[in-house]
């Protein structure tokens, strides 16, 4: 830290040049506290998927039914603990563009297989005795506005009614919130008995199982005695594990986590490049005064921490204020207005930011500061 006020004025020394990187540095890590939030987005439910769950599925594919029958052969299964049946409805509130997962489910199973969502005493009686009552996650409950007691249309896109209409309206009884940060509380849920019951088509279908398994460790070996119970049946099954499940639906809109990976890469490797540049530009200028630090009693190993420490204040504090902003953007909510589950950059990234800094001070100034360490006095003063 006594060399501070000197790596300081050597990096005031060229403004322009030094702003312009700071700059360069400062927005990279704007990017990368944004795309990281976006990618959690897509992935959220995966974290924080049950590690005892499994979803059972039709074999072909996820839009396929299966017999609600199927949820108690299922539970006689060995190592199975509980299954619950949860269908896509797929309607429209309002507009098109107001996407958000609608589910039937029968409530006991709900509030059963996922204690992750946190909900009120009140709420859970409340939906339990209403045929069309429904229960919201926070985060689509704040994105719209609604309050318990908000009656809430959803036209139908596939499952119109037994009476020819398709709008659908719920009476909403609960709101629900989040164990977890990443827990989803996107979802909108409401009673499988009055949407079987409603329904044109379709009774006695669901769309997927969540089993609950008492042995996590066996839970490959209890996905393959589901698939084989249903065998050759004409509602085959494929069983997986939730996180798998989740991840695979995420990835019907690309390999997110790819597509950001390879755009944040490209960003570093360009802002490395430039950091790298200013730091030999930065040494080649001043290779008379560095020389003159080394007569004065600066060891080698001085005047290569001192390059290095300029490298490292350029990123540190360019990245700070960088993820500062990022994480102010990101406050600021979804830009998707709600579509995504969840919104937020998680801490582990703001570590992996911070070693960012650190690596890309240290890759972009080892060069120059070699450099500068082996200069010999007598050489570099004749230059």
């Amino acid at each position: 830290m006594k060399y501070l006020y000197l790596i300081l004025s050597n990096l005031k020394r060229k403004k322009m040049r030094t702003g312009l990187t700071f700059l360069s540095v400062l927005v990279a890590f704007v990017l990368f506290g944004y795309l990281t939030a976006i990618r959690q987005a897509f992935v959220a439910g995966v974290e924080v998927a049950g590690a005892d769950r499994l979803i059972v599925r039709h074999k072909i594919s996820i839009i396929q039914s299966l017999p609600q029958a199927y949820e108690s052969r299922i539970e006689q299964i060995e190592g199975v603990d509980n299954a619950a049946h949860a269908s896509w409805f797929g309607g429209i509130y309002q507009e098109p563009r107001n996407f958000f997962a609608q589910l039937p489910m029968v409530p006991e199973e709900l509030f059963d297989m996922f204690p992750e969502y946190l909900i009120s005493d009140e709420h859970k009686k409340a939906f339990l005795e209403t045929r069309s009552g429904a229960i919201a996650g926070r985060g689509v409950a704040e994105r719209f506005g609604w309050k318990v007691g908000d009656r809430i249309p959803i036209q139908a896109t596939v499952w119109s009614k037994k009476d020819g209409g398709r709008t659908w309206e719920f009476d909403l009884v609960g709101i629900y919130d989040g164990e977890q940060k990443g827990t989803d509380t996107s979802q909108f849920f409401f009673r499988y008995d009055f949407f079987d019951e409603s329904r044109a088509f379709g009774q006695g279908r669901v769309g997927w199982y969540t089993v609950r398994v008492s042995e996590p460790e066996r839970a490959a070996e209890i996905a393959a005695a589901i698939d084989a119970a249903f065998a050759n049946s004409p509602a085959e099954t494929k069983a997986e594990p939730e996180g798998a499940f989740i991840q695979g639906f995420a990835n019907q809109v690309g390999n997110i986590g790819f597509i950001i990976m390879s755009i944040m890469t490209a960003v570093f490797f360009t802002i490395l490049l430039v950091t790298g540049n200013t730091m030999a530009y930065t040494v080649r200028e001043r290779t008379a005064e560095l020389a003159v630090l080394k007569a004065l009693g600066f060891t080698d190993r001085g005047v290569l921490g001192l390059v290095l420490g300029e490298s490292l204040v350029l990123t540190a504090v360019g990245g700070t204020i960088g993820m500062v902003l990022a994480w102010m953007l990101v406050s600021l909510g979804d830009p998707t207005r709600g579509s995504f589950p969840v919104f937020y950059i998680p801490i582990r990234d703001l570590l992996v930011a911070s070693l960012l800094m650190v690596a890309m001070a240290l890759i972009a100034g080892i060069i120059p500061a070699r450099q500068a360490q082996k200069l010999q006095i007598a050489d570099a003063l004749r230059r």
